[in-house]
């Protein structure tokens, strides 16, 4: 009857607690025909520091580019990447007689140009500030099958084509290149256009007016490389990477990236020519990944800062936690645990007048620190046993029950000690937990909302937390016992 009651007696506890502080009558409130369930409350002390990110796994993530100081940590942070694009299986074009010919027979595109829509809600800084970019051609498709980071550089590792196409351009995040008419559209939507109508030499030497004839000419040539998204990838396209090069204080984050080229054609029986566009663009079924560059000199100096802890994305910094696992469960050996609470709360920002601070994170991942990397290497979603997720409310970060990973901690030491006992010292990282900035994006159904992914926040954001050598956070602990009467 015990084991049977322990689930429903905890919901009840935990529920008591959550009403009122006061714990010494929560014993007697709980009574049952042959069982007393005596209810005792504890708090400890955990310690947090800073750490540093490093960098952070970012295959597949949002297209962000620019270079940001941010006013609070004085710190810069510059995004870069690198896009492939999606060659939708069997993609129907006319019959090559059907096309619309230069003198000589040739193949004949219009335009070729790659857009890049904004996300206005994601963009950071002033409208108005010039940014300055370079497309790069990369010589080779980057691996699907390898894990990329955010420090992993293209340009350094090879995989740019010194002789390919480059193209320099400049933009804001407000384009006024367009008329106020076409900018009061319902459908108009901010974007940056890059041509790409110059002369291009392929690999192996052969000349097109433009990278779109170079494109639709293979596809006549050799259909076979166009038959899905890998073979366009690994024979003609391998993608393309976008380099920073000016314009401080401005992130601009692409919601959308299109190569699309137009070119005319006729019907049978029919002089008229019509005009038609291919158009690829940068979807999850091709890479994408994201080149972060840190300003680690700043970052070392609010790592090393006592007073307080720092969660800065994105791949700056995180806060870890060294939970006192020992003196939960050694304090009351022959209790169970019912209840593990622990709260962080922010800092208010010091910078008030600023109209460009960045935002704080607004939902922080706790995770055992070695359990780091494969979490988001295997796309995994938190669970609330070994991983939780805290948003920010009331200006905290509240992690309401992590007792399974308490628990979890305290079975691996006491088991690994039987083996070994020097096993801590292999394994100094079995007590600790990171908080990590995260976007969780949820989906909806007719009942209800899930989070149905949570990945590293490659979105501006900062904050600081009270923590640090001198000042502990507090663990709250429920513990309980059957008393037979």
């Amino acid at each position: 009857m015990k084991l049977k009651l322990v689930t429903a007696i905890a919901i009840s506890a935990m529920a008591i607690l959550s009403c009122s502080e006061d714990t010494g009558t929560i014993g007697t409130s709980l009574t049952f025909e042959s069982d007393l369930l005596d209810l005792e409350a504890d708090i400890f002390k955990a310690y947090s520091r800073s750490v540093a990110a490093d960098s952070v796994y970012v295959r597949d993530f949002d297209s962000y580019i620019g270079i940001v100081k941010d006013p609070e940590t004085n710190s810069y942070v510059k995004s870069e990447f690198m896009t492939q694009f999606n060659m939708l299986e069997n993609y129907p074009l006319p019959d090559k007689n059907k096309l619309v010919m230069k003198p000589g027979d040739s193949i004949n595109v219009d335009t070729c140009e790659i857009w890049l829509y904004f996300d206005e809600s994601k963009c950071y800084g002033d409208t108005l500030t010039p940014v300055k970019i370079n497309l790069l051609e990369m010589s080779k498709p980057m691996s699907e099958t390898k894990t990329y980071y955010s420090n992993y550089d293209p340009v350094a590792e090879g995989y740019i084509r010194t002789d390919g196409l480059k193209k320099s351009i400049s933009f804001t995040l407000n384009n006024l290149t367009y008329k106020d008419s076409v900018r009061n559209l319902l459908a108009y939507e901010e974007r940056v256009r890059i041509p790409l109508n110059q002369a291009y030499t392929d690999k192996n030497g052969k000349t097109y007016s433009n990278y779109g004839n170079y494109i639709l000419y293979n596809y006549y040539e050799h259909p076979e490389y166009f038959k899905n998204s890998y073979s366009f990838v690994n024979n003609i396209c391998p993608g393309f990477f976008f380099q920073m090069v000016d314009g401080l204080g401005v992130m601009a984050m692409f919601k959308n990236i299109e190569l699309r080229f137009s070119y005319k054609y006729h019907l049978k029986d029919d002089s008229k020519d019509y005009k038609s566009m291919m158009i690829m663009s940068s979807t999850k079924e091709v890479l994408k990944t994201t080149k972060l560059t840190n300003d680690k000199e700043s970052l070392n100096k609010l790592i090393e800062d006592p007073t307080c802890t720092y969660i800065k994305s994105p791949a700056g910094i995180f806060t870890e936690v060294t939970l006192p696992i020992d003196d939960i469960k050694d304090l009351h050996p022959n209790d169970s645990l019912l209840s593990v609470s622990i709260s962080f709360n922010r800092l208010n920002s010091s910078v008030t007048d600023n109209d460009y601070l960045l935002k704080c994170p607004s939902t922080l991942l706790m995770i055992p620190k070695d359990s780091l990397y494969t979490f988001f290497e295997k796309k995994r979603n938190y669970d609330n046993k070994a991983s939780y997720a805290a948003t920010l409310l009331s200006n905290c970060y509240t992690f309401s029950n992590i007792s399974s990973v308490v628990s979890k901690m305290a079975t691996s030491k006491f088991a690994g000690c039987l083996v070994d006992p020097d096993w801590c010292s292999y394994h100094p990282n079995w007590n600790k937990v990171l908080l990590v900035p995260v976007t969780a994006t949820s989906t909806t159904t007719t009942n209800s909302t899930v989070v149905s992914s949570v990945t590293n926040q490659i979105e501006l954001s900062t904050t600081q937390l009270v923590g640090g050598e001198n000042s502990p956070i507090e663990v709250k602990v429920v513990y309980a016992r059957f008393v037979d009467q």
